[in-house]
């Protein structure tokens, strides 16, 4: 957050300081320049990434909240434990056409369905199951999503719930606008099927952030900030994910421009 900029101390003055950035997002010219399937390709092959590391946010958010040790005892917070798990359960485990799966995983599935590659975002999960550590691993993938997944998982690093809540919160997939969801449908349309579960995939998430996620994670960034100081430490951490974010949408936009 620029210096000159005070920073907000409270939920109201969070909100508010966020909201210059969510319009840079959602106004985007990324969005404008996907008009053909060659584009949506592009997109995909970067955001995928984006996709992945917010499982390991969630993740983060639920070791941190719940207890995940054997043997258990539990957690300080019995509110913000259920409203992660709650979270968790439909990311991790949603549903699509009566098979469990996450989210990233139908965002793959949505990849192969319109012909996206997704053999670099299997081989980073490979190169780190095989040991690579992260920050190498990350050098094989597109520089833009490199440079988002390192803010992420810096963010994670920090260990504090708060901080790792609020990029969760204020930095994700509520931010896709309307203009794209229907270039979405009107390709879907062109191509039956082919676009289909990317489809479903954009609007289930505009479906569970409103009505659910978005109103749980901000119930349980309410029990993470009991001070000003936590707010305004989430107001930077928030400020951060969505400027990442940003840069993301810029790098994608440059390459789609570019091919």
């Amino acid at each position: 957050m620029p210096a000159s900029i005070e920073t907000p101390t409270t939920e109201a003055g969070l909100l508010s300081s966020l909201v210059p950035l969510q319009t840079a997002l959602t106004n985007h010219s990324l969005y404008r320049s996907i008009h053909s399937l060659e584009a949506l390709h592009l997109f995909m092959q970067s955001h995928v990434y984006a996709v992945w590391d917010f499982m390991s946010l969630l993740k983060a958010l639920q070791c941190n909240l719940t207890c995940v040790d054997v043997p258990w005892t539990p957690s300080a917070d019995p509110v913000s434990r259920r409203l992660i798990n709650e979270i968790v359960l439909g990311e991790e485990s949603d549903e699509y056409q009566g098979q469990p799966l996450s989210h990233y995983e139908l965002y793959l599935h949505a990849m192969q369905s319109c012909g996206a590659d997704i053999a670099p975002m299997n081989a980073l999960l490979a190169s780190l199951a095989s040991g690579t550590p992260l920050d190498q691993a990350l050098a094989a993938i597109p520089s833009e999503a490199a440079a988002f997944v390192r803010t992420t998982f810096q963010i994670i690093a920090t260990g504090q719930p708060h901080r790792i809540a609020a990029a969760f919160t204020f930095g994700r997939e509520d931010l896709i606008p309307e203009m794209f969801t229907q270039f979405i449908r009107n390709l879907d349309n062109q191509l039956p099927g082919r676009i289909a579960p990317f489809r479903f995939y954009l609007e289930r998430h505009i479906e569970l952030d409103g009505d659910e996620h978005g109103p749980k994670a901000l119930a349980m960034m309410r029990h993470l900030c009991p001070t000003p100081q936590h707010w305004a430490e989430a107001a930077e951490t928030a400020a951060e994910a969505l400027e990442a974010r940003i840069a993301l949408w810029d790098g994608i936009h440059t390459r789609i421009r570019s091919s």
